[in-house]
């Protein structure tokens, strides 16, 4: 499970923007960057896919480096959603959670329709 404390920052997310349509994806990968402004939405170190990003409350302070955080999700070319036959057919990367699970200040949920097969604790 993923805990928030993995992701400094996540009380100040006010909203949860998708660019793709999530109900076909079982997994995307949930990562946390830092920006130099609050409305930067763009992440500076995804290799693949944006398909979605937290936007931050108006009053979201910076960390004591002056930078914010803010969430984004992505996918790489050999995830399940673009090859379902591939190297994760079963299983997921370790950042990955099920995008229904994810909500504004919620870090998301490994869920078994992201793993593909049942959960084994």
């Amino acid at each position: 499970m993923v805990d928030k404390k993995d992701f400094p920052g996540i009380e100040d997310e006010l909203e949860i923007v998708w660019l793709m349509d999530i109900s076909k994806m079982d997994y995307v990968r949930q990562s946390m960057d830092m920006y130099c402004s609050r409305k930067n939405t763009k992440p500076k170190h995804v290799v693949g896919t944006l398909v979605g990003y937290a936007i931050l409350k108006p009053e979201t302070r910076t960390d004591d480096l002056h930078n914010y955080h803010r969430r984004f999700f992505w996918l790489k070319d050999h995830d399940r959603y673009y090859q379902p036959e591939g190297v994760y057919k079963t299983g997921a990367p370790l950042e990955a959670v099920d995008p229904r699970t994810v909500a504004p200040g919620e870090a998301g949920e490994l869920t078994e329709r992201a793993w593909g097969m049942p959960l084994t604790r």
